[in-house]
């Protein structure tokens, strides 16, 4: 069905979703994004494009937890893409769910040379850095996504902030492309898999509230991306087990992640990496709280980032195609730039 007559350019997208946590992929209709970096690209469109996210990720065209990529030129020659991501705040500098699904999506898509059987490698640039997806491929089907990280590492661990509400609170602090606070459910007297959503939104939002006002972040290669993305709360089952270990994440303003988080599964394996909880190739099991959904993870290669002792992380999972879309904004709908109920 085409769509009837309208002001302005369409924006056309592909919709898709890994583990149960959504991406909106643009394809064409986007405006130009100008910069010699996807980090500058990444300034550039929250200067000067902030209003396109609006419309693509808010209701009523998308809701509060909903998620997108928009596709860029890499600066760096080895990259086969860039991209940049939005959700209900802003924009982040990593996203491993939104990997997996580009990393099927590029394949399908041809943004990729012919693609190679078993495994086809895409490199995505990243505002964090270059990541690289291998896509499961034979017979001209696309098949699970696996990816490795930018250097991953433990920031800091054990240390104490003063949780309004819950007073003080033990948290550990990772980055695996964006940094994130790691807090033990129980601690709240809650359960990742059982308790009730709002709880969780609740207790995740203080402890990231408290961490941005008590902990100075800093990142050994750029200030863009020392920056506190959210707060994951685990089972606190760290050491490693052939079993499932469950978390769930809440990031940006108060958005639950509906997969285990790719970004925040890098940041974790990293972080029972530096306790000697487990060892290189040792692979994990990660579960989404929210929705049982699971991705794998295991640390790879021992690496440097600064003066920070690091780990590549592998991580993966499978992302699935849900639709395609094209978005106007007609010039007297009072509510096309988009809203939020919260």
């Amino acid at each position: 069905m085409e769509l009837p007559p309208h002001e302005g350019s369409a924006i056309s997208v592909v919709d898709m979703h890994t583990g149960g946590e959504p991406l909106r992929i643009v394809r064409s209709g986007y405006p130009e994004v100008k910069g010699l970096s996807v980090l500058s690209k990444r300034r550039y469109v929250k200067e000067h494009l902030d209003h396109l996210r609006r419309v693509l990720m808010f209701e009523p065209r998308g809701h509060y937890d909903m998620y997108g990529a928009v596709v860029v030129e890499s600066e760096i020659p080895e990259a086969d893409l860039g991209v940049l991501f939005m959700h209900n705040e802003g924009y982040s500098t990593m996203c491993g769910h939104a990997i997996i699904a580009l990393g099927r999506f590029a394949v399908d898509y041809k943004l990729v040379k012919e693609p190679m059987s078993p495994e086809t490698q895409v490199n995505i640039h990243c505002p964090c850095g270059l990541v690289k997806a291998f896509v499961e491929y034979s017979s001209g089907k696309t098949g699970g996504v696996r990816f490795h990280s930018v250097p991953a590492f433990a920031f800091l661990t054990d240390i104490t902030v003063d949780v309004n509400g819950y007073g003080e609170v033990p948290v550990d602090i990772s980055y695996g492309g964006a940094f994130y606070a790691f807090v033990n459910a129980q601690r709240f007297g809650l359960d990742v898999n059982k308790s009730r959503t709002r709880d969780l939104v609740d207790a995740a939002t203080a402890v990231t509230n408290a961490v941005k006002s008590q902990v100075k972040l800093q990142h050994p290669t750029s200030e863009d991306l020392a920056f506190l993305y959210g707060t994951i709360l685990t089972d606190g089952k760290d050491a490693y087990s052939q079993e499932p270990t469950a978390n769930i994440c809440v990031f940006a303003d108060a958005q639950v992640d509906r997969s285990p988080t790719g970004s925040g599964v890098t940041a974790r394996v990293a972080l029972q990496y530096h306790k000697g909880l487990i060892q290189l190739n040792q692979t994990r099991m990660f579960q989404s709280g929210a929705t049982g959904s699971m991705f794998t993870g295991k640390a790879v290669q021992e690496v440097t980032c600064g003066d920070f002792k690091a780990v590549v992380v592998e991580v993966a999972g499978r992302a699935y195609y849900t639709g395609v879309a094209s978005f106007v904004q007609e010039s007297d709908d009072k509510l096309k730039h988009g809203f939020l109920l919260k």
